[in-house]
Protein backbone atom coordinates (compact mmCIF):
# COMPACT_ATOMS: atom_id res chain seq x y z
CA UNK A 1 0.00 0.00 0.00
CA UNK A 2 1.58 3.60 -1.08
CA UNK A 3 1.67 6.62 1.37
CA UNK A 4 -1.51 7.81 1.36
CA UNK A 5 -1.75 10.48 4.47
CA UNK A 6 -0.03 12.03 7.32
CA UNK A 7 0.50 9.76 10.19
CA UNK A 8 -2.39 10.89 13.18
CA UNK A 9 -2.84 9.40 16.54
CA UNK A 10 -4.62 10.63 20.00
CA UNK A 11 -4.83 8.94 23.13
CA UNK A 12 -7.16 8.99 26.04
CA UNK A 13 -6.64 8.07 30.02
CA UNK A 14 -10.17 8.38 30.75
CA UNK A 15 -13.51 10.73 30.86
CA UNK A 16 -14.76 11.60 34.39
CA UNK A 17 -12.29 13.75 35.58
CA UNK A 18 -12.77 15.71 39.02
CA UNK A 19 -11.77 19.14 38.30
CA UNK A 20 -10.54 20.35 42.03
CA UNK A 21 -8.08 17.33 41.94
CA UNK A 22 -4.50 17.76 40.89
CA UNK A 23 -3.81 15.45 37.60
CA UNK A 24 -0.04 16.86 37.01
CA UNK A 25 1.08 13.65 37.32
CA UNK A 26 -1.30 12.68 34.43
CA UNK A 27 -0.58 15.48 32.70
CA UNK A 28 3.40 14.95 32.67
CA UNK A 29 3.10 11.38 31.58
CA UNK A 30 0.57 11.79 28.49
CA UNK A 31 2.85 14.33 27.30
CA UNK A 32 5.98 11.95 27.51
CA UNK A 33 3.28 8.50 25.89
CA UNK A 34 2.21 11.00 23.43
CA UNK A 35 5.93 12.41 22.05
CA UNK A 36 6.46 8.33 22.18
CA UNK A 37 3.73 7.11 19.78
CA UNK A 38 5.09 10.72 17.82
CA UNK A 39 8.53 8.96 17.21
CA UNK A 40 6.93 5.32 16.60
CA UNK A 41 4.75 6.84 14.21
CA UNK A 42 7.64 9.20 12.42
CA UNK A 43 9.67 5.82 12.53
CA UNK A 44 7.57 3.87 10.56
CA UNK A 45 5.33 1.77 13.23
CA UNK A 46 1.80 0.38 11.86
CA UNK A 47 -1.36 2.07 13.52
CA UNK A 48 -2.13 -1.61 14.81
CA UNK A 49 1.46 -1.88 16.73
CA UNK A 50 1.07 1.89 18.00
CA UNK A 51 -2.48 1.91 19.62
CA UNK A 52 -1.40 -1.23 21.51
CA UNK A 53 1.88 0.88 22.79
CA UNK A 54 0.09 3.19 23.90
CA UNK A 55 -2.66 1.37 26.12
CA UNK A 56 -0.14 -1.11 27.13
CA UNK A 57 2.05 1.82 28.58
CA UNK A 58 -1.04 3.25 29.56
CA UNK A 59 -2.39 0.30 31.77
CA UNK A 60 0.95 -0.15 33.47
CA UNK A 61 1.66 3.44 34.40
CA UNK A 62 -1.30 2.62 37.31
CA UNK A 63 -2.42 6.55 36.81
CA UNK A 64 -5.52 5.26 35.39
CA UNK A 65 -8.28 3.11 35.96
CA UNK A 66 -7.00 0.38 33.78
CA UNK A 67 -3.95 -2.39 34.27
CA UNK A 68 -2.54 -1.59 37.43
CA UNK A 69 -4.82 1.04 38.21
CA UNK A 70 -7.61 -1.05 38.49
CA UNK A 71 -10.22 -1.42 41.43
CA UNK A 72 -11.34 -4.78 42.30
CA UNK A 73 -15.40 -6.02 42.66
CA UNK A 74 -17.71 -6.54 45.05
CA UNK A 75 -16.15 -9.84 44.68
CA UNK A 76 -12.61 -8.54 45.79
CA UNK A 77 -11.72 -10.11 42.70
CA UNK A 78 -10.05 -8.07 39.98
CA UNK A 79 -11.82 -8.11 36.59
CA UNK A 80 -10.27 -6.42 33.56
CA UNK A 81 -11.38 -5.96 29.95
CA UNK A 82 -9.96 -4.74 26.50
CA UNK A 83 -10.21 -4.74 22.96
CA UNK A 84 -8.00 -3.81 19.82
CA UNK A 85 -9.32 -3.38 16.13
CA UNK A 86 -6.94 -3.28 12.82
CA UNK A 87 -9.00 -1.34 10.65
CA UNK A 88 -7.20 -2.52 7.71
CA UNK A 89 -8.57 -6.33 7.81
CA UNK A 90 -10.68 -6.30 9.44
CA UNK A 91 -9.03 -8.08 12.13
CA UNK A 92 -10.25 -7.76 16.33
CA UNK A 93 -9.45 -9.70 19.10
CA UNK A 94 -10.99 -8.79 22.92
CA UNK A 95 -10.70 -10.45 26.75
CA UNK A 96 -13.40 -9.35 29.57
CA UNK A 97 -12.95 -10.29 33.07
CA UNK A 98 -9.91 -11.29 33.33
CA UNK A 99 -7.81 -11.51 36.28
CA UNK A 100 -4.84 -12.96 36.10
CA UNK A 101 -3.16 -11.91 32.99
CA UNK A 102 -1.17 -8.97 33.47
CA UNK A 103 -1.62 -6.74 30.29
CA UNK A 104 -5.11 -7.07 28.98
CA UNK A 105 -4.42 -5.13 25.69
CA UNK A 106 -1.37 -7.45 25.16
CA UNK A 107 -3.92 -10.54 25.77
CA UNK A 108 -6.66 -8.72 23.15
CA UNK A 109 -3.64 -8.23 20.33
CA UNK A 110 -2.95 -11.91 21.29
CA UNK A 111 -6.56 -13.37 20.36
CA UNK A 112 -6.72 -10.91 17.20
CA UNK A 113 -3.24 -12.80 16.15
CA UNK A 114 -3.64 -16.66 17.44
CA UNK A 115 -7.14 -17.21 17.42
CA UNK A 116 -10.07 -17.78 15.09
CA UNK A 117 -12.03 -16.15 17.97
CA UNK A 118 -12.52 -12.70 18.50
CA UNK A 119 -13.53 -12.78 22.52
CA UNK A 120 -12.30 -14.97 25.46
CA UNK A 121 -13.88 -14.16 28.92
CA UNK A 122 -13.46 -14.88 32.37
CA UNK A 123 -11.45 -18.12 33.59
CA UNK A 124 -11.29 -19.20 29.52
CA UNK A 125 -9.71 -15.97 28.75
CA UNK A 126 -7.21 -16.08 31.80
CA UNK A 127 -5.89 -19.73 30.39
CA UNK A 128 -5.86 -18.73 26.86
CA UNK A 129 -3.57 -15.95 27.94
CA UNK A 130 -1.09 -18.01 30.03
CA UNK A 131 -1.14 -20.86 27.27
CA UNK A 132 0.40 -18.14 25.03
CA UNK A 133 2.67 -16.94 27.62
CA UNK A 134 1.84 -13.69 28.46
CA UNK A 135 2.88 -12.77 31.90
CA UNK A 136 0.84 -12.78 34.68
CA UNK A 137 0.05 -10.83 38.15
CA UNK A 138 1.66 -12.72 41.15
CA UNK A 139 0.80 -10.70 44.15
CA UNK A 140 -2.28 -8.64 43.37
CA UNK A 141 -1.52 -6.33 46.58
CA UNK A 142 1.96 -5.46 45.39
CA UNK A 143 0.81 -4.89 41.66
CA UNK A 144 -2.49 -2.82 41.33
CA UNK A 145 -2.37 0.67 42.74
CA UNK A 146 -4.72 3.40 43.17
CA UNK A 147 -5.36 5.98 40.01
CA UNK A 148 -4.15 9.27 40.46
CA UNK A 149 -7.36 11.23 41.19
CA UNK A 150 -8.99 8.13 43.16
CA UNK A 151 -9.28 7.79 46.62
CA UNK A 152 -9.19 4.28 48.67
CA UNK A 153 -12.85 5.24 49.65
CA UNK A 154 -14.25 5.82 46.13
CA UNK A 155 -13.06 2.75 44.92
CA UNK A 156 -15.45 0.88 47.05
CA UNK A 157 -18.52 3.00 46.26
CA UNK A 158 -21.20 1.79 43.59
CA UNK A 159 -21.80 5.20 41.91
CA UNK A 160 -20.81 4.19 38.38
CA UNK A 161 -17.38 6.27 38.75
CA UNK A 162 -15.33 5.46 35.88
CA UNK A 163 -12.27 5.02 33.93
CA UNK A 164 -10.97 3.59 30.71
CA UNK A 165 -7.67 4.19 28.74
CA UNK A 166 -7.36 4.01 24.98
CA UNK A 167 -6.08 5.42 21.42
CA UNK A 168 -6.65 5.51 17.79
CA UNK A 169 -4.12 5.62 15.48
CA UNK A 170 -3.79 6.12 11.73
CA UNK A 171 -0.21 5.39 10.23
CA UNK A 172 1.41 6.80 6.97
CA UNK A 173 0.55 3.54 5.08
CA UNK A 174 -3.25 4.68 5.53
CA UNK A 175 -4.37 1.81 8.33
CA UNK A 176 -6.49 3.05 10.97
CA UNK A 177 -6.47 1.13 14.30
CA UNK A 178 -8.33 1.21 17.56
CA UNK A 179 -7.27 -0.05 21.15
CA UNK A 180 -9.16 0.17 24.50
CA UNK A 181 -8.69 -1.04 27.93
CA UNK A 182 -10.35 -0.52 31.66
CA UNK A 183 -10.56 -1.82 35.11
CA UNK A 184 -14.13 -1.21 34.78
CA UNK A 185 -16.50 1.06 37.23
CA UNK A 186 -15.87 1.45 40.74
CA UNK A 187 -17.46 -1.48 43.05
CA UNK A 188 -19.00 -3.27 40.28
CA UNK A 189 -20.77 -6.82 40.94
CA UNK A 190 -19.29 -9.43 39.99
CA UNK A 191 -19.54 -10.27 36.30
CA UNK A 192 -19.81 -6.91 34.84
CA UNK A 193 -18.76 -5.84 31.81
CA UNK A 194 -18.83 -2.86 29.90
CA UNK A 195 -18.55 -1.93 26.31
CA UNK A 196 -14.82 -1.56 26.37
CA UNK A 197 -14.30 -5.14 24.91
CA UNK A 198 -17.09 -4.84 22.53
CA UNK A 199 -16.36 -4.32 18.79
CA UNK A 200 -18.41 -1.85 17.22
CA UNK A 201 -19.17 -0.15 20.80
CA UNK A 202 -16.33 0.86 22.26
CA UNK A 203 -14.01 0.26 20.40
CA UNK A 204 -13.93 -0.25 16.60
CA UNK A 205 -12.00 0.60 13.42
CA UNK A 206 -12.36 0.18 9.97
CA UNK A 207 -11.18 1.90 6.95
CA UNK A 208 -13.52 5.24 7.98
CA UNK A 209 -12.55 5.55 11.00
CA UNK A 210 -11.12 4.11 14.39
CA UNK A 211 -12.78 4.95 17.53
CA UNK A 212 -11.74 4.23 21.33
CA UNK A 213 -14.37 5.30 24.41
CA UNK A 214 -14.20 6.02 28.06
CA UNK A 215 -17.73 6.31 30.10
CA UNK A 216 -20.44 4.87 31.53
CA UNK A 217 -20.32 1.88 29.36
CA UNK A 218 -23.94 0.47 29.68
CA UNK A 219 -24.69 3.49 27.58
CA UNK A 220 -22.55 3.66 25.21
CA UNK A 221 -23.91 0.09 24.70
CA UNK A 222 -27.51 1.04 24.44
CA UNK A 223 -26.61 4.00 21.76
CA UNK A 224 -24.06 1.48 20.23
CA UNK A 225 -21.50 4.32 19.85
CA UNK A 226 -18.18 3.22 18.11
CA UNK A 227 -20.09 1.66 15.08
CA UNK A 228 -22.63 4.43 14.91
CA UNK A 229 -19.95 7.02 14.13
CA UNK A 230 -18.83 4.91 11.36
CA UNK A 231 -22.83 4.07 10.02
CA UNK A 232 -23.47 8.32 10.18
CA UNK A 233 -19.99 8.64 8.31
CA UNK A 234 -20.80 6.10 5.63
CA UNK A 235 -24.16 6.23 4.89
CA UNK A 236 -25.37 10.22 5.62
CA UNK A 237 -21.93 11.15 4.59
CA UNK A 238 -21.68 13.58 7.71
CA UNK A 239 -18.11 14.69 8.73
CA UNK A 240 -15.96 12.98 11.71
CA UNK A 241 -16.85 15.85 13.99
CA UNK A 242 -20.65 15.81 13.63
CA UNK A 243 -20.91 12.11 13.50
CA UNK A 244 -18.85 11.76 16.87
CA UNK A 245 -21.09 14.53 18.27
CA UNK A 246 -24.47 13.28 17.52
CA UNK A 247 -23.44 9.73 18.86
CA UNK A 248 -22.24 10.89 22.28
CA UNK A 249 -25.18 13.29 21.94
CA UNK A 250 -26.54 9.88 21.95
CA UNK A 251 -25.62 8.90 25.03
CA UNK A 252 -26.26 11.99 26.91
CA UNK A 253 -29.76 11.23 26.53
CA UNK A 254 -29.96 8.25 27.79
CA UNK A 255 -28.86 9.52 31.03
CA UNK A 256 -25.06 9.21 30.46
CA UNK A 257 -22.03 10.80 30.13
CA UNK A 258 -18.14 9.86 28.96
CA UNK A 259 -16.10 10.75 25.69
CA UNK A 260 -14.34 9.29 22.85
CA UNK A 261 -11.33 9.59 20.76
CA UNK A 262 -11.84 9.21 17.00
CA UNK A 263 -9.52 9.33 13.84
CA UNK A 264 -10.73 10.13 10.23
CA UNK A 265 -8.76 8.75 7.08
CA UNK A 266 -8.12 11.77 6.08
CA UNK A 267 -6.31 12.68 9.69
CA UNK A 268 -9.08 14.24 11.15
CA UNK A 269 -9.05 13.94 15.29
CA UNK A 270 -11.92 14.26 16.97
CA UNK A 271 -11.95 14.48 21.35
CA UNK A 272 -15.66 15.41 21.98
CA UNK A 273 -16.50 14.31 25.80
CA UNK A 274 -19.65 15.36 27.79
CA UNK A 275 -18.25 14.93 31.47
CA UNK A 276 -16.31 17.08 33.46
CA UNK A 277 -13.12 16.60 31.82
CA UNK A 278 -11.62 13.81 30.09
CA UNK A 279 -7.09 13.01 29.84
CA UNK A 280 -5.96 13.52 26.27
CA UNK A 281 -3.55 14.26 23.94
CA UNK A 282 -3.42 13.79 20.43
CA UNK A 283 -0.65 14.46 17.31
CA UNK A 284 -0.28 14.91 13.78
CA UNK A 285 2.94 14.67 11.73
CA UNK A 286 3.82 17.73 11.22
CA UNK A 287 1.91 19.47 14.63
CA UNK A 288 2.53 19.89 17.76
CA UNK A 289 1.47 17.78 20.32
CA UNK A 290 -1.87 18.75 22.44
CA UNK A 291 -2.18 17.49 25.91
CA UNK A 292 -5.23 18.38 28.44
CA UNK A 293 -7.23 17.08 31.33
CA UNK A 294 -10.01 19.53 31.59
Amino acid sequence: MSKTSRFALAIHGGAGVKPDRDYSEVEAHLTKLIAHGETMMSEGASAVATVETMVIELEQSGLYVAGRGAAPSKSGRYELDAAIMDGDGPRAGAVASVSRTRSPIRAARTVMDTSPYIMFVGEGADAFCAAQGLPEVEDAESWYRLPVGVSAKETQMNELSHGTVGAVALDSQGRLAAATSTGGLFGKEAGRVGDTPLIGVGTFASRTVAVSCTGLGEYFMLAGVARDIEARMTYSGRPLADAAQASLDAVARLGGDGGLIAIAASGEIVMPFNSPGMKRACVREGESPKVSVL
